[in-house]
């Protein structure tokens, strides 16, 4: 298994992240798989796992804590999350602290995150009102998180604004990062911010939710002649441990199979080749399909609304290929007067842009599917009526 250093300690590059856990029919936990998976990784050096509040309707806390129970406490490490992108009145710090501290089964947390700081959250996490910040140095202070730092799937410059408000408080820092994502979602910018300011990264969606581990024949025609037993997984696996700063590499592995492709895959480095990297950022490339804009901003001189119409070309470009729940808080963090269907179809943009996007149509198609994606709001409110639900064991 290969090793890094995270904030001092010994740890497995990859890790266990257990926000997907295998299910049986009835759509339950498979506890039984979920303890030989966690057997299997402590036997192969796997000791550092992910958890978080919400995952399984706030189950996975629970199930990480009873597989770990077996082995002694100073042979794994783990990392859960507060989440203070759902804050509400009934997600005080102190208390949501207390209970996953209780569902774990432990006394103190190795790794603890500020979960999902992104544009709109980190208003909330920066709020003096919630105190969260303070409550949560407090809580190192007294060893019951040994180190503290966040998750943000904001761009580079929520990030740069979030790390500056906590000053040296931000210990590490987990981002999605994969090669799709180098350029798609500005994961390359992010990645040059943390390193430069030396804090360790830890990597989520390295497979993109599973789409970089199964590519189209043609591509995978293309990665088996270079690497004839690597598998595209390991592909998007061995571009992260070429990765100087990155220091923990989570997979939400949901069967065995997977549990052991994986530990494979990092028993050993096999950095890729400058070739090796031009050849999946071609892929990455030929995956995207996107619409052709070049940031030149001519569109944005003659616009009405003042829309900054590039980036919502680039966010409408990444909700194209995957139209998922992270893609539509962004839209929702901009005021309303900012979003994609503030355009009133004008076509003055249009009429300026260099490459001849039809921007107008791309606009209305972008809106079309954000109405298709649950608000991050409902999305909250169904997993805190879960979370209660779990509580009073309903």
């Amino acid at each position: 298994m290969i090793r890094t250093n995270l904030c001092g300690h010994d740890v497995s590059m990859l890790g266990f992240g257990t926000m997907r856990l295998p299910l049986l029919a009835d759509g339950s936990i498979d506890e039984a798989q979920v303890q030989e998976m966690f057997d299997l990784a402590m036997e192969n050096g796997v000791n550092y796992f992910d958890t978080a509040f919400p995952y399984h309707g706030g189950q996975s806390e629970v199930l990480t804590g009873r597989a770990l129970a077996k082995y002694p406490r100073d042979s794994w490490l783990i990392a859960s999350k507060y989440p203070g992108h759902q804050i509400a009145d009934s997600y005080n710090p102190a208390e949501i602290f207390e209970e996953q501290l209780k569902k774990c089964g432990v006394e103190y947390f190795d790794f603890y995150l500020l979960h999902n700081v992104y544009e709109k959250s980190a208003k909330v996490y920066m709020d003096p009102q919630w105190g969260i910040l303070d409550y949560f140095k407090e809580q190192k202070r007294l060893g019951r998180i040994r180190h503290l730092g966040f998750s943000s799937h904001g761009r580079p410059d929520n990030l740069r604004e979030f790390l500056d408000y906590c000053g040296d408080a931000m210990e590490f820092c987990q981002i999605q990062l994969n090669y799709l994502d180098w350029t798609l979602q500005e994961a390359a910018e992010k990645y040059e911010l943390l390193t430069k300011r030396n804090i360790p990264i830890i990597v989520m969606e390295p497979v993109r939710g599973g789409s970089l581990a199964k590519l189209s024949e043609e591509n995978e025609v293309r990665l088996r002649a270079a690497r004839p037993d690597e598998s595209a997984a390991g592909w998007a696996f061995r571009f992260l441990q070429g990765l100087p700063g990155v220091a923990v590499v989570l997979s939400g592995m949901s069967n065995m199979t997977q549990m052991q492709e994986n530990i494979k895959t990092f028993a050993e480095r096999k950095v890729l080749s400058h070739d090796e990297a031009d050849l999946i950022f071609e892929i990455a490339e030929s995956m995207k399909n996107v619409v052709p804009c070049t940031a030149c901003r001519y569109c944005c001189d003659g616009c009405p609304m003042e829309l900054n119409i590039p980036q919502l070309l680039a966010d409408y470009n990444e909700i194209r290929l995957f139209p998922t729940i992270n893609a539509g808080m962004r839209m929702e963090a901009l005021p309303e007067d900012k979003r994609p269907n503030a355009c009133i179809g004008c076509g003055a943009c249009a009429a300026v842009c260099p490459q001849n996007i039809d921007i107008p149509g791309h606009l209305r198609d972008f809106s079309e599917i954000l109405s298709k994606i649950p608000s991050w709001e409902q999305v909250c409110r169904e997993r805190a009526e879960a979370a209660r639900r779990m509580r009073e064991g309903k």
